[in-house]
């Protein structure tokens, strides 16, 4: 998102103000890739219902399996990762402990009744 929106994508709220956008560009071609008998990774956050909404509808409307996996971790796991990332240099985007705090605020856990494939993986295991 960094190299598409390089003067946009500033802040949190940016990144979810994007976000609809690269939806809106990615989901058919993502299904069309499906549809060719073609893997795909989503490396994308699928920390709400909605967006888990827009990710079932991609490999729905290809006819393709799917997995959704959860990494349960600890904040405080999160947090050390993501000091180690922003320290590194190599990200395009850094978030510091209260952007963090707002965002995983957001989140809500997978249930049964959204019928994914769920993984999980759970710190330490």
């Amino acid at each position: 998102m960094a190299a598409l929106y390089p003067e946009e994508l500033q802040t949190l709220n940016d990144y979810i103000r994007l976000v609809p956008r690269l939806h809106a560009a990615m989901g058919p071609h993502i299904v069309d890739v499906l549809k060719a008998g073609l893997s795909v990774v989503m490396d994308w956050p699928a920390n709400t219902v909605v967006t888990r909404k827009w990710m079932r509808s991609i490999f729905e409307a290809a006819g393709a399996a799917h997995q959704l996996h959860w990494l349960d971790v600890p904040d405080r796991v999160c947090l050390e990762r993501l000091r180690s990332r922003n320290a590194s240099g190599d990200h395009e985007f850094t978030l510091n402990e209260d952007e963090f705090r707002d965002l995983t605020r957001l989140f809500e856990p997978p249930t049964a009744a959204e019928r994914f494939h769920l993984i999980i993986h759970s710190h330490g295991s």
